[in-house]
């Protein structure tokens, strides 16, 4: 560019601003004695006539600012129109105080900032007893303010990245699979169809499944992927919604699904030493319950087995709707019951499921056609997780399928891959919102949804 070029364009000075810390509260302890800027919410007042009191509240904790009218009338006058919930940013002195009841500690601030302020007419409760479930959720940034329901959040991201160490420490590749698709990867009956902007029907994922394959026939080794689900079921009920995060692996290489198993138990172990280590103490407080670290291996029982338990030691009769060979809700919580009074453990595998209530691409035994190489994960009696080993050899696949009454051609695509090479492999697709409820003994997968989906929901 010529210098009669570069005249055309104005010069913009540069101004530096400096950039203020943010001291989070849990970490005040350390600073006493030190000046320290904080940000949060109101999370109470207590106002006298000379001594004012203001709780702040962040993503760490609750610290208290005192503030004293006479000393600072300024400070006094503004803090006497604040009103809970109100946004603040509080630079002051930390000081130590063993009267106070929170932490021992104290601001006593020189400023304090109203970044915010708010109506102090609030449509749900932030404290004390919460609100019906369903107005929570019109009002879900509110909600979310509550330190428990925080916890949640914090916890899940805990896990996922206890799942991506433990992959990543295994070779695994993560991959980002398509979530518009052309035909179903689980059943027909749940599909979200899209509007017709293909030229053709169109649908939103259910499940991962078959790209996971995929990438195996892809060559690739190891692959997990974190990401959106969406299931078109009526999902009224206390543990389904229509859109969700689900975890998925695949393995290659394997010789049964018991390969499978063995990982998957392994990876949950690392998963909840890590939510113990760094949330345990909180869980204990706010949902009154310990996380067990599971000992591995597993309990393992068969279909087979499960059933006659439920039948002879749990007095259990599923009900009418529920298919021939399969688990209802309250099934597994009996099984979840039996086996944490016979072995001591919060997990089992129901394994060698038939093949009438699993997918066509569930391997089958070598034994007996009617059973799968399949699992289900269940955790405090809950179902978390689904998997098995997947059938790689192209006729018999073509042959499980056509017995399924599956259309063919949608999945064309995916047929052909297992015509040039695919290795034995198998996974397993985890749900999170489900280990998360069972965990903190929520009963509700709306709660622990950060903004839930629902065939009455779409907002906000």
């Amino acid at each position: 560019m010529t210098k009669k070029q570069g005249s055309k364009f104005p010069k913009v000075p540069y101004i530096e601003k400096k950039i203020l810390k943010v001291h989070p509260i849990n970490s005040l302890l350390e600073l006493v004695g030190q000046q320290v800027r904080i940000v949060g919410w109101v999370d109470a007042l207590r106002l006298q006539k000379r001594m004012k009191f203001i709780l702040v509240r962040d993503y760490t904790g609750v610290v208290q600012v005192t503030i004293d009218s006479k000393e600072n009338p300024e400070l006094g006058e503004l803090t006497a129109n604040l009103t809970r919930e109100s946004a603040i940013a509080v630079y002051g002195t930390v000081l130590k105080n063993p009267k106070v009841k929170i932490g021992g500690i104290e601001i006593i601030p020189k400023k304090i900032e109203i970044q915010s302020s708010a109506d102090p007419n609030f449509p749900i409760p932030i404290k004390g007893p919460p609100a019906a479930l369903n107005l929570r959720l019109d009002w879900r940034f509110l909600d979310l303010r509550r330190p428990e329901n925080l916890l949640i959040f914090q916890i899940q991201t805990t896990m996922e990245q206890a799942m991506r160490e433990y992959w990543y420490e295994n070779k695994f590749i993560e991959i980002h699979t398509p979530k518009l698709l052309g035909a179903a990867s689980e059943s027909g009956a749940e599909l979200f169809e899209v509007a017709n902007y293909f030229g053709k029907r169109a649908y939103l994922a259910q499940s991962p499944q078959l790209y996971k394959q995929y990438a195996i026939a892809a060559g690739f080794p190891r692959v997990f992927e974190i990401g959106p689900v969406f299931r078109a079921n009526p999902s009224f009920t206390s543990r389904h919604d229509t859109e969700f995060t689900s975890v998925d692996v695949e393995i290659a290489w394997i010789n049964s699904h018991y390969d499978v198993m063995a990982f998957e138990e392994k990876w949950l172990r690392y998963v909840f030493e890590k939510v113990k280590k760094i949330h345990g103490k909180q869980i204990k407080e706010m949902y009154g319950t310990d996380i067990v670290v599971p000992e591995i291996p597993f309990p393992k029982i068969t279909m087979e087995e499960a059933q006659k338990i439920l039948k002879e030691e749990m007095h259990h009769t599923p009900p009418p709707n529920t298919k021939p060979g399969d688990l209802d809700p309250k099934g597994e919580q009996l099984l979840g019951l039996y086996i944490l009074k016979k072995y001591g453990h919060e997990f089992v595998f129901v394994v060698d499921w038939p093949s009438s209530v699993r997918p066509f691409y569930h391997m089958r035994d070598e034994n007996s056609q009617e059973i799968t190489k399949s699992f289900d994960l269940l955790f405090k009696g809950m179902e978390i997780t689904t998997g098995a080993q997947r059938e790689h050899r192209y006729d018999i696949l073509l042959r499980q399928a056509k017995e399924k009454g599956i259309n063919l051609q949608p999945i064309k695509f995916y047929l052909e891959m297992f015509k040039y090479g695919v290795p034995p492999h198998g996974g397993f697709g985890f749900g999170l919102t489900r280990t998360l409820m069972q965990i903190l003994g929520i009963k509700n997968v709306r709660e622990v949804t950060f903004l839930y989906r629902g065939p009455n929901r779409l907002a906000p």
